[in-house]
């Protein structure tokens, strides 16, 4: 008796705070992903890693060996200076000085990339001033860009997501959940298709080292807004037509970005979605519930009797039992005489 009474609490309690639930388990499945991820890049990565130092190190040792008039202190600190320009897209090599990265195209490149917080890390303001400025820049710029997108995301779905849907849903009378679904499933084929394939193609046959898959990679990277900054187009030596490249690239990332953004709005129109996220949020009570739960209760209270319901001021007036009025014998009472 008492272990089925338990059990019936415990059941009344997970339904009751089902969403408290499923909200702790997608914080532990979040942490486990992340765990999984650290563990594959860990066992991928760390190997090649321990390779290059190795060959940095015996390409280091063959330096000094060869030129036994230089200490190492002193590559040491010519190394560091250059790693310390490197960092901020300046470099010392031959077939890298004749592009400078803050000519108007460049600018603007970077422009973009820090309003769209894709941030590649390959070029950084020198100087404090530059510092000062692109704070200042990216406070009021990237609100300034949030809403620039919103705005234009909006419009673009009235006409690629919404009167679609609408028209095939009216038009033949299927179901508007499978009609979202499939008109998803397309948008984000012809966005894939025109984002990411075919211009990796274009970027695989533009820059000369770069493959198919490292293309794909930088575009992904890029319209993902991750900006890891490993790849970035028109920085090769004696790259041709070279501002045009950086105007064309940054026009690319602003039409990528909305696309990106556009699909993901479409998908999370779609009811499955709407169903699935709600098992994770708070339930809010609506106004509409409140009023109907105040009415439910004044009907309540005025269907009652009138002598069920006594005010305070009822109670307090009327005695709650009749005493009898004493009187004398005679009809007169002798201490009122």
């Amino acid at each position: 008796m008492l272990q089925s009474l338990a059990g019936n609490s415990c059941v009344r309690l997970i339904q009751s705070n089902k969403s408290a639930w499923y909200f702790l388990f997608l914080v532990l499945g979040y942490i486990l992903y992340l765990i999984f991820g650290a563990v594959v890049f860990s066992s991928v990565e760390l190997p090649y890693e321990d390779l290059l130092r190795q060959q940095l190190r015996g390409i280091k040792r063959q330096f000094l060996q060869e030129h036994e008039c230089l200490s190492e202190e002193r590559l040491e600190r010519f190394l560091s200076k250059a790693l310390e320009a490197s960092n901020y897209g300046v470099s010392i090599l031959n077939n890298a000085s004749a592009s400078w990265n803050w000519d108007f195209t460049s600018s603007l490149f970077f422009a973009s990339t820090v309003l769209s917080t894709t941030g590649y890390g390959h070029t950084a303001p020198l100087s404090d001033g530059g510092k000062a400025f692109c704070i200042i820049y990216s406070v009021i710029g990237i609100p300034f860009t949030l809403l620039f997108l919103t705005a234009v995301v909006q419009r673009i779905m009235v006409y690629s997501t919404w009167r679609p849907i609408m028209y095939v849903h009216t038009r033949w009378g299927l179901s508007k959940p499978l009609v979202a679904l499939v008109h998803a499933t397309l948008l984000a084929v012809v966005a894939v298709s025109c984002f990411f394939l075919i211009p990796a193609a274009i970027f695989s046959a533009l820059e000369k080292n770069w493959n198919f898959l490292e293309s794909f990679y930088f575009c992904f990277i890029s319209l993902s807004t991750i900006g890891l900054g490993d790849y970035v187009p028109g920085e090769a030596f004696n790259q041709r037509f070279r501002e045009l490249y950086k105007l064309g690239i940054t026009v690319y990332l602003l039409l990528g970005l909305i696309a990106m953004l556009v699909v993901l709005e479409t998908f999370c129109e779609l009811q499955q979605l709407k169903q699935l996220r709600k098992m994770f949020y708070l339930k809010k009570e609506k106004p509409q519930d409140r009023l109907a739960i105040m009415e439910h209760d004044h009907l309540t209270f005025s269907s009652m009797p009138d002598g069920t319901i006594n005010s305070p001021q009822e109670d307090k007036t009327e005695p709650f039992v009749d005493f009898p009025v004493l009187t004398s014998p005679g009809g007169d009472d002798p201490m009122i005489k």
